[in-house]
């Protein structure tokens, strides 16, 4: 059966996709909160894998909480497809669990079709994606990229570490360091873009051929915590004096430094101690740096730098910067890019070759294999919010397009 004359189950999708989202949904804000190894995700995740198993697909979960659903020969290399489970607090319906619902839904639809395939397909379900501990932990154990040291030290912006979350859940986070594969020839992805660019250009789907690389600095300013009324201004060491400057800083070190792909952030911020009347003394936040170039990263992050000191100078405070985490940007694999513009191109499909601003599962999975990227346009480009929404015309382009480039790879045949 040529794969243009097999199609993906929209009805079936939708309920793959809302049965994951039973878990962690907030009705008074219309987010959803799983986010890494909490009771949420883990719940969601045993969900998942009573589906696949009642799919007869051959189930596995390693040491992380990954989880794999084998499709086909069950010795020998295999081609990976699906993302994550996980959510940031507050996020939306489609990010992560779109991917994880698409893949399985083709393999269920290769499987009504009567297709085998000559080499094995496997459904994933990332872990801790999100980053909530610095990294992306799941495809980092699957690839084989993880120390003992950053294992043992790795903790999120609450002070939370991964060992302790993990052992939470009876997991132990040593277990990631024996979860690297070696029988994987292809991973591909399908993800909501979570920008504007596909639906500012009215395309259905994009090829990833890029992914930004992320650095996160930890910057804790520390001056003197005093009473509001009766310290003079020109007195003052107060931290989110400094944190200001250096937020206000932000567009002129990418003007000076960065391009088009450049993006730096300060979304996490604390200060102490935080009270109406009260001069901070302590303010501790986390600047987000990406580019798709890794240089470029480099220089944005030491004109950060630059700019934490000119404002400790400036407003008397003592500065301390840590770089907390770092994930290298990644060429995504040529061959697959192309294979996946002739598949778009057999369906009718426009696909547009595109760099991705946002971290994805690919990116660290093309250390270990040629990896691809799918992407399906965001309304208005919001993602990490409730406000979410890819329309469903689009993921059925996008899931049409996974199913195709999974036939194709896998040789499958009736």
């Amino acid at each position: 059966m040529h794969s243009q004359q097999l199609a993906i189950d929209t009805h079936r999708l939708r309920r793959l996709l809302d049965g994951i989202n039973g878990f962690g949904f907030n009705p008074d804000t219309g987010g959803y909160n799983r986010v890494g190894y909490c009771e949420a995700d883990m719940a969601a995740r045993e969900w998942l894998l009573d589906q696949m198993r009642a799919a007869g697909l051959v189930t596995s979960r390693d040491g992380v909480a990954n989880l794999f659903g084998r499709f086909g020969p069950l010795e020998g290399p295999c081609i990976m497809a699906g993302s994550h489970l996980d959510t940031v607090l507050e996020g939306g319906a489609f990010d992560g669990a779109l991917g994880v619902a698409v893949a399985l839904e083709c393999v269920l639809a290769m499987r009504d079709a009567g297709l085998s395939p000559r080499l094995a397909i496997e459904v994933v379900a990332t872990a801790e994606e999100e980053g909530r501990f610095g990294g992306m932990l799941g495809s980092q154990a699957i690839s084989g990229a993880l120390s003992a040291e950053w294992l043992s030290q790795a903790a999120d912006a609450d002070g939370v570490r991964l060992i302790n979350a993990m052992a939470a859940q009876g997991l132990n986070a040593m277990d990631a360091l024996q979860a690297g594969r070696t029988d994987i020839s292809a991973f591909l992805e399908l993800h909501v873009e979570q920008g504007p660019v596909l639906e500012s250009r009215s395309m259905p789907v994009g090829v990833a051929h890029s992914v930004s690389g992320v650095c996160n600095l930890r910057v804790r300013l520390e001056g003197e915590a005093n009473h509001s009324g009766t310290t003079p201004m020109d007195l003052r060491a107060d931290a989110f004096a400094g944190l200001a400057q250096v937020g206000t800083a932000i567009p002129g070190i990418i003007a000076a430094r960065g391009s088009e792909n450049s993006r730096i952030t300060i979304g996490k911020a604390d200060l102490r101690p935080n009270f109406i009347h009260t001069i901070p003394g302590e303010a501790e936040f986390i600047v987000n740096i990406r580019d798709i170039d890794g240089a470029a990263m480099d220089g944005l992050a030491t004109a950060v730098r630059d700019e934490v000191e000119t404002a400790a100078r400036a407003n008397s405070l003592e500065a301390k910067v840590q770089e907390q985490s770092r994930i290298e940007p990644v060429h995504l694999d040529r061959g697959l890019a192309a294979m996946l513009h002739e598949e778009a191109q057999r369906l009718g499909l426009q696909a547009l070759a595109m760099p991705s601003g946002a971290g994805h599962d690919a990116q660290t999975m093309q250390a270990l294999c040629p990896s691809a990227l799918i992407f399906v346009p965001s309304r208005g480009g919001i993602s990490h919010s409730p406000r979410e929404w890819t329309d469903w015309s689009d993921i059925e382009k996008g899931a049409n397009l996974m199913l195709s480039a999974l036939i194709r790879l896998s040789g499958a045949a009736g």
